[in-house]
């Protein structure tokens, strides 16, 4: 629960920083005659940067206060919906505890202060000629600060993409690495997106027709209100592509593994919460033509640095009949030069070298000095310890691996070693029914944390684009009317809104999946380096559905703002009076 509603906040600190932020920009963008006409009346610019930092600081006690109240009434919801899918005990409910809603409130009023500075520099800057200025046309210098800061993130991203790869390649296949990396990378392309918008529109809108050249022509124009509404699209997207497609690309990653590590024809498991007893084990033995491989779970703790005792999970098998029926991934030494005086490891060990000695203590916490055999690589992280069953005192067999004699009848062996085990203590499985059963799934806690934490995205997805859209809308009133008096139709208004809105879902959609393209080929190499199999999957479902809810929310907030301002006649909408 910790790790869930830690990893839950924090993400919602960074969505509300990054939403607030854009949103404060356009909103700058939006006042920058306003502004100029201030500076003209003899404002300072110190006295800009601080009216917008007045105002952030008015909205956000308001919204703090106001999510403060809000939380009282949903927290015991979220405690309720915790305890209900099991991820809380039935006793867990929320207390009188005041201090959660003063870090909340103080937090909200940091965020709302934090995403303002920027905005309110840029206001600062805005010079008294700019009260002159009648298009809506964004410059190009108005955006080097941003660009700058944006291309600083890409190359700390990258940089500590490097220095990971180098250094500890398996450090970015823990979810803590994956699910705060994307952050780096999110923010650097939000603010470099303006560089990529306008090519990327014209790229997206290449039909003829006067529809499409308005649309092409008002993205490019107003990129700044563009980029403020790709924004949440990108980061809900990047997001969803992110975090989903790691955790299927590892699951994927070590279902692979599995499938290249076993060679078995058949796997024969006990009952549950049982092993296989001598006799069974005997009978098994006897089946003709099968070569049976019996090995049991077990532990190996080692020393590392002196203070602390690391606990490997391990199996015991007699090394010859582990051979037949299992394709270890050594990366030094071989299978067959396991003994009662050896252990076979992986790279994860501090000294992993072939003949050197460890000291070591056994599952029964036996100390013992035994020589490494062989290597294995580190993989995914499931490539254990082996040791021989001498050295696994009190481990019960508990799988059963069997190889096919050569000649021998698949069917009759299956028949027979069914019969060996005998009803009810046990079942066979053939290799693709065993690596079936096996497959490695998201456990249910991180499969519902991470849906958490993506709603909580979407939800600031839906306020960000509402709120910027009604902005838009409202300042383009001249823009409609001017439509209107050209003689165009209040529907082809609307679509000409609606269209808009989906050409920015889709351009915020495809940069989201970039980035979350270029995540995932760092999770690929980190999983080259540790010799896994790589296999990167982009959750293309979850990618549509999350760009579809967008769409809707966009074209929604679009239209519905537009449709009630032309209600009005195009010459009060164009600001003429009769």
């Amino acid at each position: 629960m910790n790790a869930l509603f830690g990893t839950a906040g924090g993400v919602t600190a960074f969505v509300s920083v990054f939403v607030v932020a854009s949103t404060f920009a356009f909103a700058v963008a939006q006042r920058r005659r306003e502004f100029a006409l201030l500076r003209t009346a003899g404002a300072s610019p110190g006295q800009i940067r601080r009216s917008v930092l007045a105002e952030a600081l008015a909205v956000g006690v308001l919204a703090s206060a106001a999510g403060c109240v809000l939380g009282s009434h949903g927290a015991p919801l979220l405690a309720a919906w915790v305890v209900d899918e099991g991820l809380a005990p039935s006793w867990f409910t929320i207390g009188d505890h005041t201090w959660p809603y003063h870090a909340a409130f103080w937090t909200g009023l940091l965020v709302a202060l934090c995403g303002a500075t920027a905005a309110s520099w840029r206001a600062g800057r805005t010079g008294p000629t700019e009260a002159l200025r009648e298009a809506s046309a964004d410059s190009g210098t108005a955006l080097r600060g941003r660009l700058l800061c944006g291309a600083a993130l890409l190359l700390t991203a990258a940089v500590t993409l490097a220095l990971s790869l180098t250094g500890d390649p398996g450090g970015l296949l823990h979810r803590k690495s994956y699910v705060s990396r994307p952050m780096l990378l999110i923010t650097a392309v939000a603010l470099l997106s303006p560089l990529v918008l306008r090519p990327l529109i014209r790229l997206l809108v290449r039909l003829p027709g006067a529809c499409a050249m308005l649309v092409r022509e008002n993205a490019a124009a107003g990129v700044r209100r563009t980029a403020a509404l790709a924004a949440p699209v990108l980061v809900t997207v990047a997001l969803a592509g992110s975090l989903l497609g790691a955790t299927t690309t590892l699951n994927r990653a070590k279902a692979a593994e599995a499938d290249e590590r076993t060679t078995a024809a058949f796997v024969v498991t006990p009952a549950t919460g049982t092993g296989f007893d001598d006799t069974t084990l005997r009978r098994l033995r006897a089946v003709p033509g099968a070569e049976v491989s019996p090995t049991s779970s077990t532990a190996v703790h080692v020393l590392e640095d002196g203070v602390a005792l690391v606990r490997s999970e391990a199996r015991a098998a007699t090394p010859g009949r582990l051979a037949a029926t299992t394709r270890l991934p050594l990366a030094a030494g071989e299978v067959s030069d396991l003994d009662d005086d050896s252990v076979i490891v992986n790279e994860e060990w501090q000294r992993p070298r072939v003949g050197e000695r460890v000291r070591v203590w056994l599952g029964d916490g036996t100390p013992r000095t035994l020589r490494i055999a062989a290597v294995m690589s580190t993989g995914t992280g499931d490539n254990g310890v082996y040791v021989t069953p001498r050295n696994a005192p009190g481990a019960t067999v508990d799988r059963v691996d069997v190889a096919l004699a050569d000649g021998a009848d698949p069917a009759a062996v299956a028949a027979a070693l069914r019969e060996a085990v005998g009803a009810g203590n046990g079942q066979v499985l053939t290799r693709d029914q065993w690596l079936r059963a096996g497959h490695p799934d998201t456990n249910r806690t991180t499969r519902l944390g991470l849906l958490l934490v993506l709603g909580i995205a979407l939800l600031y997805t839906g306020i960000s684009v509402a709120n910027t859209m009604v902005m838009a809308t409202s300042d383009r009133a001249r823009d409609l009317a001017a439509l209107r008096l050209a003689g165009a139709t209040r529907w082809q208004v609307l679509r000409l809104t609606g269209t808009e809105a989906l050409t920015v879902v889709a351009a915020g959609a495809l940069l989201g999946v970039l980035v979350a393209a270029v995540n995932l080929a760092g999770m690929a190499s980190a999983l080259a380096l540790l010799s896994a199999p790589v296999t990167v999957t982009l959750p293309w479902r979850a990618l549509g559905v999350t760009t579809a809810v967008c769409a809707v929310l966009c074209v929604t907030s679009a239209i519905v703002p537009a449709a009630l301002a032309l209600r009005r006649r195009p010459v009060h909408l164009a600001g003429v009076r009769e």
